[in-house]
């Protein structure tokens, strides 16, 4: 664990690490902003902070600060460590077992995805609901580590986890586990919206694993925007053309040339979902391991 901290931006296939840093900074960032403040006597400064980074539930204060939909997610209670501790850890476990099969980029998206539709849940259920309408504020990832949890259970349903006092646990179960105890929470009123946000990322992470094993792949926009941001932040290289026959470019680039057509990508999920990672062949095996290097 800790080499994959250490080289959480060096490396390709480290984006669960990269995630939860990225959580963790904002984290230890507003924790300090708190304690200044407050040996200050300004504990107000801190609240109007913090405000930026949580997603209010009315629509006039949410589009004074839009901006709340993508801060939202990578922000936590500072009254309760153990909010951000247990979302660090699944996201660790899920995300983990996650790029293992598809690859760093898509589990950014997919987190993002459920990020996102936690949030407009959650704006829905206190805009068009009366009975609960009122003003509320929210933080968490719970939501995006959600949409991770399903959409890795869906690709992956009989994988194992060895949980401390349970023992081996499937990890179909462990989604469902989650989702039952967010019904029975909304139901008695438990953290309402918090855990309509839990269920808006369990769904999307559904749909996501869905569309993507029958091709479809709904979070390349976000791939594609973050890419675009990347770029520009990249030192064009000068251009310099040469030729290369076909026998030296695939010497030189072997993974180019043996690049896995999505069609048996698409077949090889299936075969997960329906045997498990252990029913393929050593090829196949060596086949998703190529894809999801991409």
């Amino acid at each position: 664990m800790f080499e994959e901290f250490k080289h959480a931006f060096s490396r390709p296939n480290y984006a669960h690490v990269q995630l939860i840093l990225i959580n963790v900074i904002v984290f230890l960032g507003l924790l300090i902003i708190d304690l200044v403040t407050w040996i200050a006597g300004a504990e107000s400064v801190f609240q109007a902070i913090y405000r930026q980074f949580s997603i209010p539930s009315g629509y006039s204060e949410f589009f004074s600060r839009p901006w709340t939909l993508i801060t939202y997610m990578f922000t936590h209670s500072m009254r309760d460590i153990f909010h951000i501790l247990f979302n660090m850890l699944v996201l660790y476990w899920f995300g983990r077992l996650f790029v293992e099969y598809l690859g760093g980029d898509k589990l950014i998206a997919l987190y993002i995805l459920g990020g996102l539709t936690g949030g407009v849940a959650y704006l829905l259920l206190y805009n068009l609901s009366p009975e609960f309408f009122g003003r509320a504020e929210m933080v968490g990832a719970s939501g995006a580590i959600y949409a991770v949890v399903v959409a890795t259970a869906v690709l992956l349903p009989n994988y194992t986890f060895y949980l401390l006092f349970f023992g081996p646990v499937r990890i179909k179960y462990i989604a469902l586990f989650y989702i039952i105890i967010s019904v029975i929470y909304v139901r008695h009123g438990v953290n309402i919206g918090g855990n309509i946000a839990h269920l808006g990322g369990a769904l999307i992470g559904f749909i996501y694993m869905k569309q993507l094993q029958a091709g479809v792949n709904w979070g390349s926009w976000i791939t594609e925007t973050i890419q675009w941001f990347r770029d520009l932040f990249k030192p064009r290289p000068k251009v310099k053309v040469s030729y290369r026959s076909k026998s030296e470019t695939r010497q030189r680039h072997p993974e180019t040339a043996d690049r896995v057509p999505q069609e048996e990508i698409d077949a090889i999920l299936d075969k997960i979902s329906e045997g498990g990672y252990d029913s393929l062949t050593r090829e196949e095996k060596e086949k998703l391991f190529r894809a999801s290097r991409k």
